[in-house]
This record gives C-alpha cells, structure tokens and sequence, in this order.
C-alpha cells in the first residue's frame, strides 16, 4: 500500500485529535489510517459506530460479498415492526455497507468495476427490501390488489440510469419508474381500493421511506421525473398506460434513458417479462435509425448549455470528454443498430464497448482508449464523492482533497494528475466530435437561435441567466420563465404526437424571440400561452402559426393589444385561419353588409350536407 504523503500524514494528526479512545491510534492498522486519512464520511461513521471499524479490521471487504447483502438486510428487518424502524434500519444498513466498499475502493482492494457492481446491487437491495416490506403492510391495511381473474397484481420497480445499468455512483440520486401490471380492485381489505388508488398510495410510503431526511440520514434521494409525462403524470402507472405513451408519445430522450432501464429484484417473473417485452420494441428498432445521432447531438448540445450557463467548471461528468460523451458514444450504436445487432442490447457500458469493438463499429484503439478513460473517470468520480457522501462531479479546489484524490489515483500530486486526466477527457472528445459532431463551432446568428432555443427547450430556473431576455426588468425575466415552465408542464399532461412536439419545438423559439422583443413581453406571452393550451393537440394550428412566420407576428400584435381578441382565439381556434390574410383581418366587413356576406358563406355549402 502506498504511504501517506506529506500533506496527508500532516492531516492524520488532525484526525487522531477527533478519535473516541477505542480507535486509538496504536491499534490502528496502516490501512485504517490511510482511510480514516481519506474519507471524512468513513471517519464520522465509524466515530459514532466504532464496531464497524472493528469489523472492518477482522473482515476486510470482498468482491463478492454484494452476493450476502440480501441475506444481511433481511436478518437486519427481522424484527422491524413499524415504517419508523424500517427507515432507521435502511439507513445504518445503507451506512455501514457503504463505509465497506469506500474502504475497498479507497485501498484499491478489488477493481473499479466490482465497486460498481456493490454499489448497484446495494441501492437495488435497499429498494426492492422496502418495497416488499410496504407491500405487506399496504395489503394488511387495504387488501390485496388484483385483476379480474383474482390475480394478485405486484408493484414493478424499473431502475433507470447507472442504477440501471448497474454502474450506480458513490453519492446518487436514484431515478425509478413504477408500473403494475392491470386494473382490477384489492380484496380481503376492510374497504375496497381500485388498483391505481392502492399503488399511488403505496408508491408514496416507498419513497417516503427511501428519501425522508431523519437523524440516521436517507437511503437515496428518490428521483421519479422519468416517468411518463413527468412530474404532471400519475405517480404509477399500469402497463396499458405506460405501452400507450410510449407508443403515441414517447420521445428520443426516453428512448435515450430506457435503454438501461432495469427491474428491480426478481426480473423472470411472467410480469416482468411481460413489461420488458412491452419496452423492447421501443428502445431497440427493428430498422437502422440513424435519425438518433441528431438527438443525441440536441441533447449533447443542452448539457454544454448547462456547463457553460452554471459555470460547471472542472465537471468530469458534463463537462468536454467527460462520464456523459463516452455514456453518449456508446449509445449511440446501441440506439442505432441495437434492434439488429443483440449484443449492443446490454444495459452496461463496458460490455457494450466490447460489443461496438468486436463489430468493428469503432476502431480497436478507439475502444481502447474509452474504457481505460471511463474507468479512470470512474474511479475519480467515486473517490470525490465518498470524501463527504456528497453528489459532486466537480474537481475541489482546495488543497486538502486535491492531495486526497491525488494519493488515492496513485499520483505523485495533484498537477500529474490533472495532467493524465486531460489526457482521457482529450481523447474521449476526439472520439465523440468524430462520431457525433462538433456543436461548438457556430456563426454568430446561428448562436442567437440557439439561445432561443435553449430558452424553450432547456428548462431554464428563475435564477438561470440567459443572454436574450437581459434587456428585460429583473421582474419581467422572472415571469417569463415562470411563464415557459408552466407551459412546459401543461404540455406533459396533454397527448401531443411526435409531429405536434416536433412543429411545437420549431415554432417555440421563432415566436419567443418575437415576444420577447416587446416592452410588454410578459403580459402578452401569458396571453398566448394560454391560447397555445388549446390547439397544441391540434397539429395543423401550430404547423398555420409555424409555417407562416407574418401569421405568427399578426397573433402577437393582436394578443397584445387585446385580451378580448386573445380570449377569443383560444375559444375559437378557427379564427385562426383569419391571420393569413391582413387585407381581410384589419378591413372587418361593414354592419349592413352582413346579410350578402352570410349567403356568400351558405351558397358554398353543398345542398346535401347536413
């Protein structure tokens, strides 16, 4: 094991100073003062747990042992008896594994990939374990859902993301999406509860369970945006809900994030084969679709927004050649010849990298050189966040975690290793600009459209800046994005095909940049807003305002200069044929010539329709 260096063993002193006297120094072993040294999260844990540095000390952390936490948990949960203990126990349970593998990873015991795979099957443990708990408990209280037939219907888990994929972060949100298999009402209970009541209900005590702060801590913040129609959509979902959005609405992005979509716990059960066969065809085409390189370039393009527009400096995840382009790299096969080519249908990257090399989709030294920077990056990213427990991709400045990170990737200081790891990120962009393109080299009006477009598209929060809306007031900026955001989530309860998002998306930016251009942009954007409410599920209206750029600019004018006309366009959305002739929209017809305007109208009508 490599020693200390100096700046380090400087800090151990320090360290010693906060000691209990059972983790006294001299019965410390040169392993547990490197950690204790390291991680301040395993140096607070054991502080106030010092048997799990005992423990630690006569059972050093193995490989396998994801293998037990199962059977540890459940030995844990014996004799839990309420939700309270139930919460506590997840968290010292999630604790003291997770002190085992910073342990493991920090002294480089097994390799980066197993730590990986811990990490992974530990939140899938954890998740699957207070389900099954709730389950019962939900059932003694209500009853047992179940179909027509009597079937007992179950709560699937779909882990979305690395937890998916099975390469979860130290520190991570985890993104789940919940589904039970068909409608039918709970029997055995003391009053009945259809289904969707029964797994919203319990949907809710899950993450409540996982994701409350008490003074053990969390189990992992419970991130559900994911799912169908987002944060606006229903908490649970049955399988013919999930298969119609994805079939009549899903989008690139879902594709994009199904792709590693995993089921949590048993995943051979009829029902799970029954949703994943449902899924299947939505995430892999059975057609070569290269149509998904310029999604992905889209999405590609709002995270360098993101980076540069929060100042994401130094983020070995967003940032140029980081985690996210070589996540992108690989997907992209997978998204365009997995339907074809099963070996690229793997939810992990690393086999996937293998797949792409073996197909010779990427040049040997190419894959080469990805996984050896993805699991440089890894390593990296799961060291500097088990320092604090904390969700950081973004390299310390200070001097005490830059000798940590340094001594634990096995560098002399901090300059050799920020030196290998431009080296990686260098290489990984090389690839990626390659494969999917540039977005960075862009003309001056191009840049403009594209902050209109990022204005709509990337979610922007009131306290984002953007360059477009800065010669508004502090309080108009404020509001229009409000005003964006609101829209935005209105939409997601709304059916609105491919085309419809797909018109929706051209015609936004055209129409924000004209809005936004007026003194009085807030109050006639709400007026338009409103009318938008009403047609976005009727293509043709938005392909009128889209397709004829003077029709748009007449809609604003008159929004503005009356809410009478706005309130009138959004009951009556055929007026909206009107705006493409000015000659008749501003000339209105004269009061006396009503009568002959009215039998023009009539005698255009067939004499048989009816």
């Amino acid at each position: 094991m490599k020693p200390l260096s100096s700046p380090l063993q400087q800090y151990w002193q320090t360290v010693v100073e906060r000691l209990p006297e059972p983790l006294a120094e001299e019965s410390l072993s040169a392993q547990a003062k490197s950690v204790l040294t390291f991680s301040d999260f395993v140096q607070d844990s054991v502080i106030a747990h010092p048997e799990w540095l005992t423990e630690l000390e006569s059972q050093p952390p193995q490989a396998d042992e994801w293998q037990h936490y199962a059977a540890w948990l459940q030995e844990a949960l014996c004799n839990v008896s309420d939700e309270a203990g139930l919460m506590r126990e997840l968290r010292l349970f999630r604790r003291r594994i997770m002190v085992r593998i910073a342990w493991a990873q920090t002294l480089a015991l097994v390799t980066e990939e197993s730590i990986l795979q811990q990490l992974s099957y530990l939140a899938e443990t954890l998740i699957v374990a207070a389900r099954d708990w709730l389950y019962d408990a939900c059932c003694r209280e209500w009853g047992t859902p179940c179909n027509a037939q009597g079937e007992a219907q179950p709560l699937l888990i779909l882990g979305m993301g690395k937890l998916g994929g099975g390469e979860l972060n130290f520190s991570s949100d985890i993104d789940l999406i919940f589904a039970w298999p068909e409608h039918g009402c709970t029997q055995g209970g003391r009053r009945e509860l259809d289904n969707a009541q029964f797994f919203t209900r319990m949907g809710q005590r899950l993450i409540k369970v996982l994701d409350q702060p008490t003074q053990d801590g969390f189990v992992y913040r419970v991130d559900m945006r994911l799912r169908p129609f987002g944060e606006s959509g229903p908490l649970v979902l049955s399988f013919a809900a999930l298969e119609d959005y994805y079939q009549e609405q899903g989008r690139d992005w879902e594709r994009y994030a199904m792709v590693k979509a995993r089921i949590m716990g048993d995943s051979e059960g009829v029902y799970a084969n029954e949703l994943r066969a449902m899924l299947r065809p939505f995430v892999f085409r059975r057609y070569i679709d290269f149509s998904v390189i310029q999604s992905l370039r889209n999405m590609k393009g709002m995270i360098a927004r993101e980076v540069r527009r929060r100042g994401l400096t130094d983020n070995i995840k967003l940032g140029a050649g980081g985690i996210r382009e070589i996540e992108f790299i690989v997907q992209v096969f997978q998204l365009i010849r997995g339907g074809r080519e099963p070996s690229l249908q793997s939810r992990s990257l690393l086999p996937t990298l293998s797949a792409i090399a073996e197909l010779h989709l990427l040049s040997e030294n190419d894959a080469e050189q990805l996984r050896v920077a993805y699991l440089f990056l890894r390593r990296l990213e799961n060291l500097l966040q088990s320092i604090n427990d904390e969700q950081t991709q973004t390299l310390p400045s200070d001097e005490l975690n830059r000798a940590r990170l340094a001594w634990a990737m096995d560098f002399a200081d901090w300059p050799q290793l920020t030196g290998a790891l431009t080296a990686h990120m260098t290489n990984v962009r090389r690839v990626f600009n390659e494969l999917i393109g540039d977005d960075e080299s862009e003309t001056q009006e191009e840049s403009l459209s594209e902050q209109w477009r990022e204005l709509w598209q990337d979610a922007l929060q009131e306290d984002d800046t953007t360059p477009v809306l800065a010669h508004l007031s502090e309080d108009d900026r404020k509001q229009v994005l409000t005003l964006i955001a609101d829209f935005r989530k209105e939409l997601d309860k709304r059916t609105i095909g491919p085309r419809g998002r797909q018109v929706l998306d051209h015609l936004m930016p055209h129409l924000l940049s004209d809005v936004c251009a007026r003194e009085d942009a807030a109050v006639t954007l709400s007026r338009i807003t409103a009318l938008l409410v009403g047609i976005v599920t009727r293509t043709t209206y938005l392909e009128l305002l889209s397709e004829f750029p003077a029709a748009l600019k007449h809609l604003i004018s008159l929004c503005a200069a009356s809410p009478m006309i706005a309130s009138q366009l959004a009951r009556y959305p055929l007026l909206l044929d009107e705006l493409l002739d000015p000659n008749t929209l501003y000339q209105p017809t004269a009061t006396d010539a009503y009568r002959d305007e009215l039998r023009q109208y009539l005698l255009r009508v067939p004499e048989d329709d009816e």
